[in-house]
């Protein structure tokens, strides 16, 4: 499998460039040269299956022939040892729980099998490498715990200064002694849209490129969007049997994770369609309404993950659809929320079920609703992201309880924090990548 940027002018790359170089020379984002669909049957049989065996099955024509099925096979069970249950939570509706690993945080599944997509490649006699990455939560503290761990790599995070969660801020600036010098916490004044530029104009900089070996963890990096191809089989896979056309509502910031469902049902995932659930930041549901795009500066929300005003996988979704908006509404629709709205969901399903959704996957719950009654006899699933603890401050006033706090993340409020103030400065962050 060769890969290709969604600007064409790059010349088709490899697994393993495409992994180091994250963005392709001509900016654009690398995606698959084809997306082979799965045999019919194979899919058949994904009922009740382990998701190590999903995931094998999904993944081996990717990263063909760099990475041989069996050394795929025992790379995706060393970094996908935790549980990804799917949960019913009200009636007809499920959460596939993709918050169980390391950080609670569905990153984990992506970051980890990258970091060991990134070992089992890596070039010998390679001096260190630099992990780049721009976070408005959840993503650095799930990149930093996967890639911090293997020899020869630190990790660079920046995230937008008072508009994490305490808790997130925690998992970001306070890691365990094993890891912490491997990693530098940057708070930037500024926005996500902001860090996410720094990232950007980093790569962009020849000069510094010649002096840093860099690569990014964020969703920029094909290496993240494949592993989240397996989500959406998975899902489908424990869905009870029989059941009605299932609908999938992606909780979405930076649109890595639609990316990837769009993607997965090309390649056969038994999906009717999608729906893209995000905040006030609406410029994807913007753009399935009218047809423009039009990216804008971000607002702060209690779904910080969502906070991004230009979405950069956004371009992988165009280059899919080849701008065809019409066809890109067939399989998607979008639905943005409020916080008000947010914060009565997570009351009223609690309330109901007893189940507790975090802020994001509460916005996915709020965009099935609709969808599900436009569609009598359809089963909707939630990709929840994120633990509720980790949003204790949004979640129990909420839900008029408190949340017990995992082992996990008491450890980080315990530890000392690490992290250095970073004005929106290309210059300055050059500075701290050549330190």
């Amino acid at each position: 499998m060769r890969y290709l940027s969604t600007r064409g002018i790059a010349p088709a790359a490899s697994l393993a460039t495409a992994l180091w170089q994250g963005l392709a020379p001509d900016g654009g984002l690398y995606m698959p040269e084809a997306l082979p669909p799965c045999p019919p049957a194979w899919v058949a049989r994904r009922a009740g299956a382990p998701l190590v065996d999903t995931a094998c099955g999904v993944l081996a024509p990717f990263v063909a022939p760099e990475i041989s099925p069996a050394a795929l096979g025992t790379l995706l069970a060393d970094a996908l040892d935790f549980p990804v249950p799917l949960v019913a939570i009200d009636e007809g509706v499920w959460a596939l729980e993709l918050f169980h690993g390391p950080t609670l945080a569905f990153k984990d599944v992506a970051a980890r099998v990258m970091a060991r997509l990134m070992r089992q490649l890596q070039p010998q006699n390679e001096r260190p490498l630099t992990v780049l990455v721009a976070t408005s939560g959840d993503t650095g503290s799930a990149v930093a715990d996967a890639f911090a761990r293997v020899p020869g790599i630190r990790v660079v995070i920046l995230f937008p200064a008072g508009q994490v969660s305490a808790m997130q801020e925690a998992q970001l600036t306070a890691f365990e002694p094993a890891i912490a010098d491997r990693v530098v916490s940057l708070a930037v004044q500024g926005t996500f849209d902001d860090c996410q530029q720094l990232v950007k104009d980093a790569f962009a900089n020849v000069r510094l490129r010649e002096a840093v070996s860099l690569t990014s963890a964020n969703s920029i990096n094909i290496g993240r969007l494949l592993p989240q191809l397996v989500s959406y089989f998975h899902a489908a896979a424990q869905l009870p049997v029989p059941h009605g056309p299932a609908i999938v509502s992606t909780p979405s910031g930076n649109f890595g994770h639609l990316a990837a469902g769009l993607m997965a049902k090309r390649l056969g995932a038994p999906i009717a369609r999608f729906v893209a659930a995000t905040n006030i930041n609406d410029v994807v549901p913007a753009y399935l309404a009218t047809g423009r795009y039009e990216p804008r500066a971000s607002r702060a929300t209690i779904a910080n993950a969502m906070d991004v005003g230009s979405p950069s996988n956004f371009e992988r979704i165009r280059a899919l659809y080849r701008d065809d908006v019409a066809a890109l509404r067939a399989d998607v629709e979008g639905s943005a929320h409020q916080d008000d709205e947010v914060r009565a969901a997570i009351g009223d399903v609690f309330q109901r079920t007893g189940y507790v959704l975090d802020p994001h996957s509460a916005i996915g719950y709020l965009g099935l609703r609709p969808a599900l009654a436009r569609e009598p006899g359809a089963v909707g699933v939630v990709m929840a992201t994120a633990h509720p603890a980790k949003f204790a401050e949004v979640v129990e006033p909420a839900i008029g309880r408190t949340i017990e706090i995992p082992e996990r993340l008491r450890a980080c409020l315990e530890r000392p924090r690490r992290v250095k103030a970073l004005a929106v400065s290309a210059d300055a962050l050059g500075e701290i990548l050549l330190s």
